[in-house]
């Protein structure tokens, strides 16, 4: 994996534009980066089981939870199945369960925060929309890049 420095790459591409939520890491790796797979859900984690169960092709699956910390939108055995689909990573703007186990699964994880309450399965949500993660607007395809300083998104490749 190519080291990443967010801040090296905000100096060099003013346009990226940083997602201002202060994230935790949570997967084993930090640093990771992929073109944007987006989801739009609350408290469903529906669309999250159906798109880690594709071929990831080094994507990140970022999911729009409206911030909500009630219901976790990712757990062990959807981290372990992005990690054996070939998924860079999530990013989630919600929480997520399983906490020691999604520590040592080959994949970038990044939260706002833990639950252990699973979410209800009701098939609702969007996917492949643009949708708005604090101040960033994120569109499918956009890239991606997150290390331990945040998570930026640029519409073209940074590296």
């Amino acid at each position: 994996m190519t080291d990443i420095s967010t801040p090296d790459l905000t100096d060099s591409a003013p346009e990226a534009v940083v997602i201002d939520l202060q994230f935790r890491n949570f997967g084993a790796h930090p640093r990771f980066s992929g073109r944007v797979v987006t989801i739009k859900c609350h408290e469903d984690n529906s669309l999250v089981k159906q798109c880690v169960s594709e071929a990831g092709e080094g994507r990140v699956i970022v999911v729009d939870g409206g911030g909500s910390l009630r219901r976790a939108l990712l757990g062990d055995m959807l981290a372990e199945e992005a990690a054996r689909n070939g998924w860079a990573g999530l990013v989630i703007n919600g929480a997520v369960r399983d906490v020691d186990e999604i520590a040592v699964t080959a994949l970038g994880v990044k939260a706002l925060g833990a639950t252990p309450l699973k979410t209800e399965k009701r098939g609702e949500g969007q996917r492949d929309i643009s949708i708005q993660v604090g101040s960033a607007r994120i569109a499918p395809g956009d890239y991606l890049y997150a290390d331990n300083n945040g998570v930026i998104v640029s519409a073209r490749a940074l590296l």
